[in-house]
């Protein structure tokens, strides 16, 4: 009997592990990654793993309710304020999934949906979640993960920096990181149970990656009109990008080395067409709108959005400003990204 569940007990051991160490070390989506990476290397050195369905499902729904919550009660009314800048943010999305995939087609082979998912300029979660429950379209999950995750690193460790080199003036302040609200746990729970319950509903509907999105939804309305206020409990959070890994780290074939070789420097190149295609629309929206070009550029920068609010605080930004692109950001990318992985799929 417990044999027959030993693939399970090793995946989801396994991940939670490697997440635990990942997010004590700092690493940008510590969880997700740690996690990842840990039941790749199990399933590389032979061991066999698995995620039962009903899992995968709840740590999708789980990081969709988690990025929900990016949404506030004023988040509409502050869309309203910067329509020029979130409209060139609109052109650097779309600019750099365009150039960045067709690069990776051209230069390094890669299908095309494979393309668009690996360069798409943030929501490395809704990526992965698209990338995993679309067998059928024979996506390279493995490639998907590691430039996202190539992505993230780079533009967290690379940003401030170069911000500071170019932007010094502005950038000396610094700020104070306030700490987000957090749901409790009874709460926690029943919003992602609900949210679970419309992953089912929206499956049917046949949807994208059904569960992510029914928790961004349904989190999403909850707080926009007030009725919650703050992230879900920290450890359901974890436990949910922990599962999220496990899922994907399972679905890992065995990477060669050059195969690992090619993926890095694909990485390096699509990553540094983002922040250059970045920076110069970032640099034009600042002479534009007479604001601090670092202040721009760490909004229109495709890293994660913790990460960016959190180094707008540091180098003394507008956080509202900042929190505001990136949260938009996400939502427009979880409206496109089907549609470009849909379109070029047809070119192919």
């Amino acid at each position: 009997m417990i044999a027959s569940y030993r693939p399970v007990i090793l995946a989801i051991g396994a991940a939670l592990c490697g997440a635990a160490i990942f997010q004590a070390l700092g690493v940008p989506a510590g969880a997700l990654v740690g996690s990842t990476v840990t039941v790749t290397a199990m399933s590389a050195a032979g061991f066999k793993l698995a995620v039962p369905t009903g899992l995968r499902n709840l740590g999708f729904t789980a990081i969709g309710v988690t990025l929900g919550a990016g949404v506030t009660t004023h988040f509409f009314s502050d869309l309203m304020r910067f329509p020029v800048s979130l409209a060139a943010l609109t052109v650097t999305m779309i600019a750099v999934l365009m150039i960045s995939s067709n690069v990776l087609k051209r230069f390094f082979g890669v299908p095309a949906a494979t393309a668009v998912l690996a360069t798409s300029p943030g929501a490395l979660s809704y990526s992965l979640s698209l990338a995993a429950e679309r067998p059928q379209a024979k996506i390279d999950v493995s490639f998907v993960m590691v430039l996202q995750s190539l992505r993230l690193l780079i533009i967290t460790v690379a940003l401030p920096p170069l911000v500071a080199l170019i932007d010094m003036g502005l950038g000396g302040e610094g700020g104070v990181l306030s700490v987000a609200p957090t749901l409790d746990i009874p709460t926690s729970i029943v919003l992602i149970a609900i949210a679970t319950v419309g992953g089912y509903l929206f499956d049917r509907l046949r949807l994208p990656a059904a569960f992510l999105l029914a928790g961004v939804f349904l989190s999403g309305m909850g707080h926009g009109i007030g009725w919650l206020e703050g992230r879900p409990s920290q450890i359901l959070t974890f436990i949910g990008f922990s599962l999220a890994g496990a899922v994907i780290g399972a679905r890992f074939s065995s990477i060669s080395r050059s195969e690992l070789n090619r993926m890095f420097v694909a990485g390096v190149v699509v990553t540094t067409i983002a922040m250059i295609v970045s920076g110069v629309i970032s640099a034009f929206v600042a002479q534009l709108l007479n604001l601090p070009f670092g202040q721009v550029w760490v909004s229109f920068a495709p890293g994660g959005v913790e990460g960016m609010s959190a180094m707008a605080l540091s180098l003394g930004y507008d956080p509202t400003y900042v929190a505001t692109h990136h949260i938009f950001r996400l939502l427009l990318l979880i409206l496109i990204l089907p549609v470009f992985a849909r379109t070029k799929k047809k070119s192919d």
